[in-house]
């Protein structure tokens, strides 16, 4: 095995103290991007295609994916050109894939009704081809780019673990629902269909936590933590009521927070979107840390942190359009401000989503360096500084 890195181990210890809601030496600071801001950052920086963002700015952690199609199988190509390709996935879904666009088009469900979701069949969720070996699926495949054949997992964890802490991912339900069935279908279900459409969603958790045993038990001890995906929101409220969610999906999320939390992983957890009226729930559950904090859905970290303390960990919220169009002065304002969230720990600085193309490599550098400089402990915020958090 690989042996880690000094550094490393010191991004490490800064993540995990942050998520125990202790001060470390400094905020951490990663994110995700987008595969078109990638390209202009190189563009504008004068620098390799090859060029990796994460090594150049030496960022705290990064996130890697395991095969999560419900079936595992390649791609059937239905359409190729220059511009675009057609696909049936591993989730029976027909996505349409434009090179120039950031995300793909669902074109078609094979699972269009509520019977078909009844009868809907998973494979092994413990195959090891998951984990060990090379191939297509649909996460890491089809989304901002396009790629056939993704190299195994677990060699991509241990590519990663030398220079970063590394976690690994699992989708809970909803993640699936929107891949399987389409947006449209799974709130028209869970209207009509309540009590059935319920059932397909615990199955599917049910399924998915034998997947996240098994790619934990595939790491055997080399990642770090958990990213658990499952956007339940939109901009301005949840997809469906709270005690919908509470009934059908929070038992199934619970239960894999609780296997992470037995393998001493912690446990970011991914949603979009505005969860205010479930926010209480992912405390209760025990989430480490919550991502990304939309602030276009009208979540503030200073404001979440006045109101739960350090209950949980924020990781998120830098407004990813004040990030494009604010000025220098406009965005060290933003991101002092935002650090009063990290006083005693418990924040780590990303975009509220994933940065995307029109944040300037110069506007990207600059928020990183002021974090790097701002965000060393004790915090000196000065005219920024909010007293009573």
């Amino acid at each position: 095995m690989t042996a880690r890195t000094p550094n490393c181990l010191a991004k490490l210890d800064r993540i995990n103290k942050a998520l125990r809601h202790e001060e470390p030496d400094r905020v951490p600071v990663s994110d995700f991007f987008w595969g078109n801001f990638l390209k202009r950052w190189r563009e504008e920086k004068g620098l390799p295609e090859d060029t990796d963002i994460y090594e150049y700015y030496d960022l705290d952690w990064k996130v890697t994916t395991p095969n999560m199609d419900p079936h595992i199988r390649d791609f059937e190509i239905i359409r190729e050109n220059d511009q675009e390709v057609v696909v049936r996935t591993g989730f029976e879904a027909v996505i349409r894939k434009k090179y120039a666009d950031p995300m793909p088009e669902y074109i078609g469900f094979d699972t269009d009704t509520i019977e078909k979701a009844e009868a809907f069949e998973f494979d092994d969720p413990t195959d090891d081809r998951r984990f060990f070996s090379a191939g297509d699926n649909q996460i890491a495949g089809v989304g901002d780019g396009f790629a056939r054949n993704s190299p195994p997992w677990i060699e991509t964890v241990k590519d990663v673990r030398r220079n970063f802490p590394v976690y690994g991912s699992q989708c809970e339900a909803n993640e699936y629902m929107t891949r399987i069935v389409g947006g449209q279908n799974l709130l028209m279900w869970a209207g009509l269909y309540p009590e059935r459409f319920g059932r397909f969603v615990q199955r599917t958790n049910e399924w998915a936590l034998e997947m996240l045993k098994a790619q934990i038990k595939a790491a055997d001890g080399l990642i770090d933590g958990m990213v658990i995906w499952g956007d339940v929101a939109y901009r301005k409220d949840l997809f469906f009521r709270p005690d919908y969610w509470r009934e059908y999906y929070k038992p199934g999320l619970r239960a894999m927070v609780e296997v992470c939390h037995a393998n001493n992983l912690p446990v970011i957890y991914h949603g979009c979107g505005n969860v205010r009226r479930i926010f209480g729930d992912f405390i209760e559950i025990g989430i480490d840390a919550y991502n990304p904090l939309e602030s276009k859905a009208g979540l503030d970290v200073v404001d979440l942190r006045r109101e739960y303390g350090h209950q949980i960990c924020f990781c998120g919220n830098m407004d990813v359009i004040e990030w494009a169009d604010y000025d220098k002065d406009q965005l060290r304002a933003v991101v002092l401000r935002k650090l009063n969230a990290a006083k005693g720990g418990g924040m780590i600085f990303q975009s509220d989503h994933s940065v995307p193309s029109n944040v300037s490599a110069e506007n990207y550098e600059y928020v990183v360096n002021l974090v790097r400089e701002y965000g060393q402990y004790p915090l000196e915020l000065g005219e920024f500084d909010i007293p009573d958090l």
